[in-house]
């Protein structure tokens, strides 16, 4: 069983982690340009415009970042909406939502996730 101090540490570092990964995966072009480069063969697939979003990219990295610190499966959906939760506040307290564009712009046609079109409002 895991005491409280425990917890709550391997919290905060899932919490971290996950805002560090996605933070990489949305907005770097990573170590040697591996990110960018991933980020280009997708173009505007579905997965490449998730690269673009860092609130949706936030829920699913949390996804296995929760099996972390979680012991039973419904503990595993509290952690894993609350670590993707987590990462979003980080990530408005960095205010690097209003300074880094996507590195691949939308082409005319393409449906922008909601969390992007309300970020641009």
């Amino acid at each position: 069983m895991i005491d409280e101090s425990t917890y709550a540490l391997r919290w905060f570092v899932a919490a971290l982690a996950t805002w560090r990964i996605t933070h990489l995966v949305a907005h770097e072009d990573g170590p040697a340009d591996i990110i960018v480069r991933f980020r280009i063969r997708l173009g505007q697939s579905f997965l490449g415009t998730l690269m673009d979003c860092f609130h949706c990219l936030s829920f699913w990295i949390a996804a296995p970042t929760a099996l972390y610190i979680s012991r039973s499966p419904l503990a595993w959906i509290f952690n894993w909406l609350a670590l993707s939760g987590a990462a979003c506040l980080l990530q408005s307290f960095t205010r690097q939502a209003e300074l880094v564009a996507p590195a691949l712009p939308p082409t005319e046609g393409t449906n922008l996730c909601v969390a992007v079109k309300n970020e641009e409002r």
